[in-house]
């Protein structure tokens, strides 16, 4: 019995795995490294290298010196950012466009794309998925122009809404700051709804064929198998998408904004990347600008911690 019991023992021993070091791991995966290569560079040199231009959001900043030759002024750019200018109706602005665009993102998408897999027949399924993501191959600016002639007077959101008699007469609905909000959520909608769909698609792909043969062996219904299946199967794609989604709340968008942004509707229209252009980039305040972007940029890096931390937390996926 000892004996066995050692034969044993050794043979445990022998067949543990090897845990690999971390450049063991880069000398067996070199290949996947090398075409990283060029990826980790754009990322330096356009990513990381502008982050020394942050010092101009701690300097009263004159174009022509170096930003090492300028006058500090510590958190002054940051104390009249949060004090002295409309700052915090950006910042509300920003939040609520945001959160506005993800809730519908996700809904509209998962949505969507459920639909469009219960398709079966391949032509007409590739035919409107080709269909709903051409949008988003379609310019913010060309966007703009489409939102502004449906919604004007005389545009066919209008004469629906006339011939259905909803409305009396025609309404200038960008002229409604409160409406903005609910326009630009739509129009996000029309525009990222197809394309987003095929990443949970592609997630609905992955998922083993034989669990909807079973479910329908027992009696399940299409929304049960949504539920206990489909859903399921996709639901550490959303956690990453939905982490990714809480780390961008502060980037509600710019084109669209600016483009229909206007003096009736400013008070609604106007977010944080709006304001720097504004009032930081036109007026030739460069540190307050860049004091608005890095406020920005620090609280997503923070929402990101965050979301990824709580997703650890409760056993989901997690981006880092």
């Amino acid at each position: 019995m000892p004996a066995a019991a050692a034969s044993r023992s050794n043979s445990q021993t022998q067949y543990q795995p090897h845990k690999l070091s971390f450049w063991e791991k880069v000398v067996r995966q070199k290949q996947l490294v090398f075409m990283s290569v060029p990826l980790l560079i754009y990322i330096i040199i356009f990513a990381y290298v502008p982050l020394i231009g942050w010092v101009m959001a701690f300097q009263d900043y004159s174009p022509g010196y170096s930003i090492f030759q300028q006058k500090w002024v510590g958190l002054q750019q940051f104390k009249y950012l949060f004090t002295e200018c409309n700052f915090l109706r950006v910042l509300r602005n920003t939040i609520a466009m945001s959160l506005i665009n993800l809730v519908l993102g996700f809904v509209t998408s998962i949505l969507f794309a459920l639909l469009l897999n219960e398709i079966r027949n391949s032509i007409i399924k590739k035919t409107i998925q080709t269909i709903s993501y051409m949008p988003y191959f379609i310019s913010w600016v060309i966007c703009a122009g489409i939102v502004a002639t449906s919604f004007s007077l005389d545009g066919v959101i209008n004469n629906i809404l006339v011939s259905l008699h909803l409305i009396k007469d025609p309404v200038q609905w960008l002229g409604i700051g409160q409406d903005f909000w609910g326009i630009c959520g739509l129009t996000n909608v029309w525009k990222n709804t197809g394309f987003n769909a095929i990443i949970y698609l592609g997630a609905m792909a992955g998922i083993n064929p034989a669990l909807y043969e079973s479910a329908e062996l027992d009696g399940a219904s299409r929304t049960q198998k949504w539920r206990y299946i489909t859903l399921p199967g996709i639901k550490s794609t959303f956690v990453i998408l939905l982490i990714m989604g809480v780390a961008n709340v502060l980037n509600a968008g710019f084109d669209l904004q600016y483009l229909l942004g206007f003096g009736t509707n400013v008070e609604y229209s106007e977010t944080i990347d709006v304001f720097a252009m504004k009032y930081g980039i036109d007026l030739g305040n460069y540190s307050l600008s860049t004091a608005a972007g890095m406020f920005k940029t620090v609280v997503s890096v923070i929402l990101l911690l965050i979301a990824n931390g709580i997703s650890s937390k409760l056993g989901e996926e997690r981006l880092i």
